[in-house]
């Protein structure tokens, strides 16, 4: 495990990382999750391994700090995983990005050019989501005030999205966990999507089949983002189709 001061207070941001060539590969974990958990099998499978390999953790999440004075907006995700990056030697990395992590990802890109010289997004956020306490993630998080959430709302969260994901949103900070929802579901001005389509360097957006069309695939493909769709898998698509995804996650980092 590595680690890297952040903030003024030094906040660090840790990740686990496999050794190999470079240039490095950045795995970015979604919503209340962690990218070890996610990420270790996909950046081990023969597809994938070979190449050096940070699993990070955003702040607030997993390995790393939780700071309760911290923002967790896209932007400040976005600038503090920089820091971390350049202190860790990884100008020109390939990002592979889930959920809320593709979207930090967009915007690190768009910040931070020197650092991103590819991407992948696996079913990330592209635009804003609105407050809804019947949804599922940031939608039903968002819906809360913050004293409400922090007062037991985060329990309600629990129950609703089940002992998978809550094994690893537990070890989220509640603060760090809200705030992130919150922001994640409003975005950035211009969107995640408008930060896509304006980015110069090579991008692939992977998505489950049975969701069907992307929205928006059309205006994405026009502007050079390879729209992906892989069978057998939802929304936790390392997860759930490990083959599947290693394939369409090595196909394109291969693409021109």
């Amino acid at each position: 495990m590595h680690s890297a001061a952040v903030t003024p207070q030094d906040d660090r941001i840790r990740w686990v990382e496999l050794p190999g060539e470079e240039p490095a590969r950045v795995y970015l974990h979604g919503l209340g999750s962690t990218s070890p958990a996610y990420f270790a099998a996909a950046a081990a499978h023969p597809l994938l391994a070979g190449r050096r390999s940070l699993l990070v953790d955003l702040l607030g999440h997993g390995l790393s700090d939780r700071p309760e004075g911290f923002t967790y907006t896209l932007e400040a995700h976005a600038d503090a995983l920089a820091k971390a990056l350049g202190q860790a030697g990884t100008e020109g990395a390939e990002v592979i990005a889930h959920s809320m992590g593709g979207a930090v990802a967009v915007v690190l890109a768009t910040r931070h050019p020197e650092l991103v010289s590819r991407l992948v997004l696996v079913d990330a956020n592209l635009d804003p989501v609105r407050p809804d306490r019947r949804a599922a993630g940031s939608g039903a998080i968002a819906s809360y005030t913050e004293e409400d959430f922090l007062n037991g709302g985060w329990a309600e969260i629990r129950d609703r999205v089940g002992a998978h994901w809550w094994s690893t949103m537990r070890l989220a900070g509640r603060t760090a966990l809200y705030r992130s929802a919150v922001h994640l579901a409003a975005g950035t001005t211009p969107t995640v999507r408008q930060l896509l389509l304006e980015l110069e360097i090579p991008r692939t957006y992977l998505l489950p089949e049975a969701d069907g069309p992307l929205p928006g695939a059309e205006e994405l493909k026009a502007a050079g983002v390879a729209v992906v769709p892989v069978p057998d898998c939802g929304h936790n698509i390392m997860l759930d189709n490990p083959d599947g995804f290693a394939r369409a996650t090595a196909g394109a980092l291969r693409a021109a």
